[in-house]
Formats: C-alpha cells, structure tokens, sequence
C-alpha cells in the first residue's frame, strides 16, 4: 500500500507564509509522497516560489510538483523552477519521477495539461493559425503525458497521472459550462485511458467536483484546495480502486 497526499491551487503569495506548514506537520507519518497539481504561486513570480519552498522544505516525503497556469503568468518559468528545485521539489514540468516505497515502485508522470474542451464542444486542428496553434499545444501536452505512463509502464507497480487540467468533464461539474473548455481536455483522459494509469490527479476547476472517472475506467480526483477544503487529500493505493483517508 502507498500512500500519496495530494493538493493544488494553493496560489503562494508574499502573504502566504505559515498558512501551509502547520498542516503538514504530520505529513511524514502519514503519507509517502506528496503531489501539487499546479497553481502553485498567484503569478508565477519566483519570490512566490520562494515561500512556497520554505513551507514544503524538508516535510520528510518525497515532493513532486507540476506547474498551473498562474505559475506561467510572468513568463519565468525556469527561475520559478529552480528555486522549487533547489528546495527539494521535484519538478515534473514534462517528466516523470519513479519512487520506492516498502518494496512498490510508484511511478508519476507530470505535465501542466492545457484546456481545449471535450468532445462535441472542444477547440480543433482547424481554421486560423493561431486555432492551431492552441489545440497543437494541448495536444502536445498529452502526448506527451501519454508517453511518460508508457515508459512507466513496465518499470512500476503503480502509475499516478499528475496535471493541472482536468481530463474529464465530471470533476468540472459546479463551474460555468461556458468555461470547461478553458478548464480541461478530453485528450489527457485519451492519453491516460491508452497508456493506462491507476490514479489521475488535478486542480485548476475551483468550484468543481472531486470525483471522475475517464472514459477506460481510470479513477480522477480533482484536488484544488477550494474543492478538497483542507490542506491535502490523501489516497492510498495498491490494492483495487484508491482509498480515500480524510485529513
């Protein structure tokens, strides 16, 4: 059995400090890996960063973070990173991660994700230039998320899909309909139902729902902190579909 904790959307800002740690206090004898499904920071400014880093240093378990579109604002994304990084977080910004816990190997494939829409009301591979170019990204996005779980595939026990974007329609229910499109993607739940996964996890719909289930069957949990309400949810894998424990 391993146990992840999971959050998004905490939106780190210069007046954030100590809003975090004092939930986390526990995190080591509780969970054996923690996951931030993007949203970081307010706007993507390093300095954000940099709380957010001193209230997630040295927590005990392993850190892996994707990036959130707040976190690309500025356009810094390298510095923003970096200082992540430097402070023990794992940046999945397009990569994977493979961790060991009790003799499992769990394996986390992160992208950020991008918002298209879903089938019948999506953005398409058609018209203008610059139409193109939004639906190449989102495709991208998820091929390239379907090629981490792949490569995962015959190296883990256990594989953890980890964006920022939904990849179903179900866990965005509660948000305006007019916005899904810019909220999720039916191509990530294409991309995780081909390479397969036992959990997908994101943030981003703050108003959403927590509960989804792509189109294969694979379990999705929206874990915005609007949505989930504390500081973390905590899933625990390896045996049939994930448990959830309350925080």
């Amino acid at each position: 059995m391993i146990r992840v904790a999971a959050v998004a959307d905490v939106h780190f800002g210069a007046d954030s400090a100590g809003t975090l740690r004092p939930h986390l206090a526990d995190l080591g004898a509780r969970a054996d890996v923690l996951l931030v499904a993007g949203d970081l920071t307010r706007r993507g400014d390093p300095d954000e960063a940099a709380i957010l880093a001193g209230e997630l240093h040295g927590l005990g378990v392993p850190t892996f973070a994707v990036l959130g579109n707040h976190d690309l604002h500025l356009d810094r994304r390298e510095a923003l990173c970096a200082v992540l990084e430097r402070a023990g977080i794992r940046m999945l910004d397009g990569d994977s991660a493979v961790v060991d816990v009790r003799g499992q190997r769990l394996g986390i494939a992160g992208v950020k994700g991008f918002g298209v829409g879903f089938r019948g009301a999506s953005c398409s591979d058609f018209g203008e230039p610059i139409t193109r170019a939004y639906f190449a990204h989102a495709r991208d996005e998820a091929c390239r998320l379907e090629a981490l779980l792949r490569d995962l595939a015959g190296r883990c026990d256990l594989r953890i899909a980890l964006m920022h974007y939904s990849p179903v329609q179900e866990t965005l229910i509660g948000e305006r309909p007019e916005i899904w499109a810019f909220l999720g993607s039916y191509l990530l739940a294409e991309a995780v139902d081909r390479a397969g996964a036992d959990l997908a996890l994101h943030g981003h719909a703050h108003a959403g729902r927590e509960r989804g289930t792509t189109p294969a069957g694979v379990p999705v949990r929206n874990v915005a902190q609007p949505v989930i309400r504390s500081a973390y949810r905590l899933f625990c894998l390896g045996d049939g579909q994930p448990s959830e424990v309350a925080c």
